[in-house]
């Protein structure tokens, strides 16, 4: 394709993302809390409260791809536990990569964009006790489930829901067991449980709501509402649908970063 022409195209598409984006994102009220924190690199990190709970807490990470610089931080930190849950086979491979280095210090700087080799991650103060894999995708109902490939074969995250491609159920997928929130808790001690991270490609529609059916909830949940990257009236019909949930259930906003990612907190940490 000729270079002018090319240009024109990306300028054209990244307008139109800017105007759907501005149309169809969401209208919410942030309540910034002052302990608003961040760990993790520019493209997988995550901001958080930085409050005396979280020290020895257990928390669930829903979504690792190649980057987990945001768990193994969170780790390091606070000497937590946290149960990261991916079935892509690429995800599996990073950790057991990441598994294989527990206890050694990092050897070259983040990378960034998205693929972090597993030598870039200060490992020095982990130990194998406090990460544990769940190689199984997070939705609504357990058992088999058609696992999508993104339309870019060269990034990791598969989706349940395949947003990406207009929920089609005939792109190319894989087939992975699924899990619930339900069942997810079992294996944490929910007394030590501070924060859930969910980065599921969509699924998070369906789990929030039976996460807050639960008898006992989280206190922070730093949530994605992937369909809201591609901005129309159902991402947004959705977001607004469990953003109301979360409200109902004393949670606020104390943080979202314009486009998709969200931390919801209960009211009691402010």
């Amino acid at each position: 394709m000729p270079p002018i022409v090319d240009t024109f195209e990306r300028i054209t598409s990244s307008v139109s993302f800017r105007f759907n984006r501005w149309r169809f994102g969401p209208k919410v009220s942030v309540i910034a809390h002052p302990g608003l924190t961040r760990l993790g690199t520019p493209y997988g990190g995550w901001t958080f409260v930085d409050v005396p709970q979280l020290a020895g807490c257990d928390a669930i990470s829903c979504g690792l791809g190649e980057d987990a610089s945001f768990d193994l931080e969170f780790a390091a930190k606070y000497g937590a536990r946290v149960v990261i849950v991916d079935p892509t086979p690429r995800a599996i491979r990073h950790y057991r990569e990441i598994e294989a280095r527990i206890g050694l210090p990092r050897e070259r700087p983040y990378v960034h964009g998205g693929r972090e080799p597993a030598d870039a991650y200060d490992l020095a103060r982990l130990n194998k006790t406090q990460l544990r894999l769940v190689d199984k995708a997070l939705t609504d109902t357990p058992g088999p489930v058609r696992f999508y490939a993104p339309k870019n074969p060269s990034h990791v995250s598969h989706s349940v829901t395949n947003y990406q491609n207009d929920h089609s159920t005939s792109t190319p997928y894989i087939e992975v067991e699924a899990v619930t929130i339900a069942t997810l808790l079992e294996s944490v001690d929910t007394n030590r449980l501070q924060l859930v991270k969910l980065d599921i490609e969509g699924a998070e529609i369906t789990v929030i709501p039976q996460l807050l059916a639960q008898p006992v909830r989280p206190p922070q949940i730093c949530v994605e509402f992937d369909e809201l990257t591609v901005p129309s009236d159902r991402s947004r019909a959705s977001f607004y649908q469990c953003h109301e949930q979360l409200l109902n259930a004393g949670y606020l906003v104390a943080y979202f970063d314009g486009g998709a990612n969200f931390l919801y907190v209960q009211a009691s940490l402010f």
